[in-house]
């Protein structure tokens, strides 16, 4: 298996919004080969920070999903929010292999 998180941080009094986005979104990943799993996670101490965890069978499949038009498309979405602030958020991409479970 193949795990990335894209962690973020956004004003702690916009993270419920951040949140709803999530809940509400497109899910066309879900669909994706080799899709396992998707995480929104919030942390415990600091509410604005924000990690989106994917989790793909294999990497191929992860990096698949970055190269499809659908990954394109929404990610091309999330820069025209209308909140420029919450648009300009750059995530810290971390990819890992799982190795044990």
């Amino acid at each position: 298996m193949y795990t990335v998180f894209s962690t973020f941080n956004v004003p702690d009094e916009k993270a419920e919004e951040v949140i709803g986005i999530y809940k509400n979104r497109s899910k066309s990943v879900d669909e994706a080969p080799g899709f396992v799993d998707f995480l929104l996670l919030q942390n415990d101490k600091r509410a604005g920070e924000l990690t989106v965890q994917l989790t793909f069978d294999t990497k191929e499949n992860y990096l698949s999903w970055v190269r499809s038009e659908d990954f394109k498309r929404i990610h091309d979405l999330e820069k025209k929010y209308p909140d420029q602030e919450l648009a300009a958020v750059i995530p810290k991409v971390s990819q890992y292999k799982v190795v044990a479970r």
